[in-house]
């Protein structure tokens, strides 16, 4: 083929809408912002704390899984190697113990067959967004803002996202109600709203008991399932129940992640889709059905490696986790203590104030685009997130993210500084 022909048939708009959505392309902006600015002090990243990672504890927990393997299943060395080295069940080589882990943590009690190890929860989000978009009818809400992998799962799939309206608390079931009424009367078939209920991505928030319940209510009203999103849920001072562990009614598919909790390198979520499919089976073996047509399977090493940590830890990441879970209490803290001696009184600046997870949301009475993030990187030596990625580029223009997570007090008085000349330059 002539290489121009092959070039012309290769242009942007012969490929896939999502590649030229602004959604796709803020997960790579910040990663090459943190390589032109690598002196930057980044208060972008989500990503977990990084001072108790050892090299060692991946032989203790593969040692530990194998160990699991001879004693409580009864495997011969032949197996055991088998069981790591050869490609495993679609639906993953830890279910059972997954399940003890959420029956220990959160109390919510599932069947091993109800459970889908992914890689990473951004795989169980797409497998649940492909499953339920059968046809242009369906449409998903999740609220506004929300997050981008959300948003680019959406993008992939090809399923709408319609915003519902979200408050100091959460998502808004009052809201939802509205949007579902909408939906209904635009002959769309709304498949699922996503929340995430335990300080949430981007904005921190959570929902209070009586709201978890409500939104439970509208979902059984009105057949529509939760996807409910808890990457954060352990990290926080008060743990409320999550919606599956008040769900009477299988209205919730609950998502899962050992990103934060387990190990982030080794890429392994997952899904519980106990619902009944009519004809037979659960939600959990359809979804599997296209896992092993996406990924084929999970890797078992990855799996191992999070099986030996919850063995070693009596199935609670809660315990695991105490001591990441006070170092983001303590910077949780002290940020918002640097936010109130650098920029309280400012006129037009506030920000909310969490009481667990990675997140905390800034407003500023002039605009936060990509432009003023760049600038702020080059000339003030400090990353944040602007919201509008999480609005998909049509609201949020306010506001920005703050995570928490990866920083020493130190960097925290000085990161919160050069945020606050940032600010304070551009104040009338």
């Amino acid at each position: 083929m002539d290489p121009d022909v092959l070039s012309s048939s290769l242009s942007a708009e012969t490929l896939h809408g999502s590649l030229t959505d602004p959604a796709i392309a803020s997960m790579n902006l910040l990663n090459e912002l943190v390589e032109t600015y690598p002196l930057a002090i980044s208060m972008a990243a989500g990503r977990p704390y990084e001072e108790f990672f050892d090299i060692r504890l991946i032989h203790e927990y593969l040692d530990a899984y194998c160990e699991h393997l001879r004693r409580d299943r009864g495997m011969d060395e032949a197996a055991v190697t088998r069981t790591l080295f050869q490609y495993g069940t679609t639906k993953g080589v830890i279910t059972d113990l997954v399940a003890r882990n959420l029956a220990e943590d959160e109390h919510i009690d599932v069947a091993p067959e109800s459970v889908v190890v992914t890689v990473g929860c951004q795989e169980a989000m797409f497998l649940a967004l492909r499953t339920l978009r059968a046809d242009e009818r369906d449409v998903l809400l999740a609220p506004a803002p929300t997050y981008v992998g959300l948003t680019g799962a959406a993008l992939l799939t090809d399923t709408p996202v319609w915003p519902v309206r979200s408050t100091e608390h959460g998502i808004d079931p009052e809201d939802l109600v509205l949007q579902l009424k909408r939906a209904d009367e635009q002959g769309k078939r709304v498949r699922a709203c996503y929340v995430t209920p335990n300080f949430a991505n981007p904005t921190g928030t959570s929902m209070d008991l009586p709201a978890r319940h409500r939104l439970l209510e509208v979902a059984a009203e009105n057949g529509i399932l939760l996807l409910e999103d808890n990457a954060y849920g352990l990290f926080g001072t008060e743990r409320l129940p999550t919606l599956k562990a008040l769900d009477q009614s299988a209205s919730v598919l609950y998502f899962g992640s050992f990103a934060k909790t387990g190990m982030p390198g080794a890429r392994v979520g997952y899904v519980v889709a106990d619902q009944p499919v009519a004809g037979g089976g659960l939600l959990a073996d359809q979804l599997s059905k296209l896992k092993g047509m996406l990924t084929v399977n999970t890797s078992p090493i990855a799996q191992a490696v999070i099986a030996g940590k919850l063995l070693l830890n009596d199935f609670s990441l809660t315990r695991a986790n105490a001591r990441e879970t006070a170092i983001y209490q303590r910077n949780l803290h002290l940020t918002l203590a640097a936010l109130g001696r650098r920029l309280g009184g400012c006129p037009g600046v506030s920000w909310n104030t969490p009481t667990g997870g990675f997140f905390i949301t800034v407003t500023v009475p002039f605009a936060v685009d990509d432009a003023l993030l760049e600038h702020s990187a080059r000339d003030h030596g400090v990353l944040f997130t602007p919201m509008h990625h999480f609005y998909g580029g049509k609201d949020g223009f306010h506001q920005l993210r703050l995570s928490i997570s990866l920083l020493t007090p130190e960097l925290i008085e000085e990161g919160v500084a050069r945020l606050a000349a940032l600010i304070t330059a551009r104040l009338p």
